[in-house]
């Protein structure tokens, strides 16, 4: 065939083809609109899963008259006019495509009043053909009706799949959404039938609720509020306690300057900050936003934008994982105020570790638990129960049962403590500190070892010499695809340097950042961790105990074990009521 130009339909129908995938495009694209149209609330309403009917409905600018066959156009859009605005773009859809698109594939009918309007104005588009605007009743805001999505190209129509499974991935936008923005208000309707309705959320609180009603009550109850910001970039929403996991990453959401996104460097900042509070095979749950300069990320690098590009993708996981981290840190007893849930029979995981050998401490268990019982408090328990007088959160023991299990009595009720776990995480934390102040001390090997990598990899490493170091490792590339390590943390002296180095490069491939030997040498710590905790069956004397809670009270990450076990719960007074039927 010559060469020739394509018409506009064809454009637009294969504009449609990247940007409308199937309803729940549509509907994305479509309440990205009214977000950037100042809408305060949106009405979405559904038939057939969206392959009948999308009516999207907002309170925001509206489009005057003169512009309503112009937003149908190709290309048209008000919310860039130059490269320098491109560069910056602060708003979610700005390439003017998606109108025209779903215009192109569908009939379409397009409502709109500004403020200024003495009644609001309607066009019509079926298969790309757009009529002349005429009056209609309508509030100020906008409504757009798509009818009959793909009626015009049978063969996209057969790509979609059942009711149910299209109205799951709408749902699935529409939580993004409602995450994403919660101080607007959202209502959906599914073949006439209220599915969702969420109100404007200002407080803490309120959002709260919000969340609760899109990741569930479990989360919602095993979360905590975070928000810092470092050099320009802030990170704020909402974490799940460790002790709060998943089996998947389906509880994971990422907003880059409101924008919905999945982020592999951003993914991997935060399975870094929760590297040792999670059973390995497990994943964390969270709802995070990050604002920073819309000039430091490219948000046209997906056809959909459900991706982004960072220009300093490393700075991004540093400031992200240190704040996601520092976080955690305070996930022990009395650090929030959320209770850890205790473990549940059917949650049985396997903890994996590393053929790495431990060095015996040179403070062991004997030792540690008299410098516990030199520091039980000088307040007598019932005394401090019974007076009006400040009890810690973890209260006052009062028993040992089993060998295994520490009771106390706080305010609240009943305190459960695992000692074992309670002082692994304990005896982890001072070794990492102490590791820590003596800062990387990296070892010669005595023969080095030569590893065969593929010429990509081997340029990885050329480019990322100063970055290796700061790990620990001194690699030299030998050849086009050979290269020798030459030193390693001498913690990990013993370790599977092969293995080690592929992890990194394969790291550093995606994410441009590596933590894999700080995990294996923290692995390594909570082996030595493990093995010089107090065992079942040690009985301990109440000053030992009480010594014990104090302790937990005063270390990071105490609510939890090296390997995610939670270390204490608690049984309320109401609860313990209940179980006993009293007040009935």
């Amino acid at each position: 065939m010559p060469i020739q130009q394509l018409p506009d339909h064809l454009i637009n129908q294969i504009a449609a083809g990247e940007v409308v995938e199937r309803p729940a495009s549509v509907i994305k694209e479509l309440i990205e609109n009214s977000l950037d149209a100042g809408a305060r609330a949106v009405q979405i309403d559904v038939i057939a899963g969206g392959q009948k009917l999308i009516r999207i409905r907002d309170d925001g600018k509206g489009i005057d008259k003169s512009e309503l066959k112009l937003a149908l156009s190709r290309h048209a859009t008000s919310k860039i006019s130059s490269l320098e605005d491109l560069e910056t773009v602060a708003s979610l859809g700005f390439r003017g495509e998606a109108l025209p698109s779903i215009a192109s594939v569908a009939r379409l009918v397009l409502c709109s009043r500004t403020a200024n309007g003495e009644s609001a104005w309607q066009v019509e588009a079926s298969g790309g053909d757009v009529s002349a605007p005429k009056p209609a009743a309508h509030p100020m805001g906008t409504s757009v009706e798509v009818h009959d999505l793909f009626f015009n190209t049978p063969a996209r129509r057969r790509f979609l799949r059942t009711e149910r499974t299209e109205f799951g991935h709408v749902e699935k936008w529409i939580h993004r959404l409602v995450l994403s923005r919660p101080e607007i208000a959202f209502t959906m309707t599914h073949n006439q039938r209220t599915v969702l309705q969420v109100a404007a959320a200002t407080s803490e609180e309120q959002q709260r609720q919000r969340i609760a009603k899109i990741c569930g009550t479990g989360f919602a109850d095993q979360c905590v509020y975070i928000e810092r910001e470092t050099d320009g970039i802030a990170l704020s929403g909402w974490i799940a306690l460790p002790t709060f996991n998943r089996s998947q990453p389906d509880l994971q959401y990422w907003f880059v300057n409101g924008r919905s996104v999945t982020d592999k460097t951003l993914a991997h900042a935060v399975r870094h900050a929760y590297r040792d509070v999670l059973f390995h095979g497990r994943f964390p749950a969270y709802v995070l936003n990050l604002t920073l300069d819309p000039a430091t990320v490219d948000a046209n690098a997906h056809p959909a934008k459900h991706e982004v590009r960072f220009r300093d993708g490393r700075r991004i996981h540093g400031v992200v994982s240190q704040s996601v981290e520092v976080a955690l840190k305070d996930t022990r007893p009395g650090g929030y105020n959320v209770t850890p849930i205790p473990m549940t029979r059917n949650a049985v995981f396997n903890q994996g570790s590393m053929p790495l050998q431990a060095r015996p401490t040179t403070h062991g268990v004997s030792e540690t638990l008299a410098a516990y019982g030199a520091m039980a408090s000088s307040v007598s328990p019932a005394s401090a129960l019974h007076e009006d007088r400040e009890v810690p959160p973890l209260g006052f023991a009062i028993a040992q049962v089993a060998g295994i299990y520490v009771l106390a009595e706080n305010r609240d009720g009943l305190v459960i403590v695992d000692m074992h776990a309670a002082h692994e995480r304990i005896t982890y934390e001072k070794l990492k500190k102490a590791y820590d102040d003596r800062n990387l001390v990296r070892q010669p090997l005595l023969v080095p070892e030569a590893i065969a990598v593929s010429e990509r990899e081997a340029n990885l490493i050329e480019e990322s010499g100063d970055l290796l170091a700061s790990l620990g490792l001194v690699v030299n590339r030998t050849g086009p695809t050979s290269v020798t390590v030459r030193e390693v943390p001498v913690l990990l002296k013993n370790s599977d340097t092969e293995s080690m180095l592929r992890d990194v490069l394969s790291d550093l491939s995606e994410a441009g950042q590596s933590n894999r030997v700080a995990d294996a040498g923290d692995d390594c710590l909570a082996t030595m961790a493990c093995h010089h905790s107090v065992r079942a069956n040690r009985l301990l004397s109440s000053d030992e105990m009480n010594a014990l809670l104090r302790q937990m009270e005063q270390t990071d990450h105490a609510d939890q074990c090296n390997h995610g076990r939670p270390t204490w719960t608690t049984i309320s007074l109401s609860e313990l009521d209940r179980l006993f039927l009293r007040g009935r």
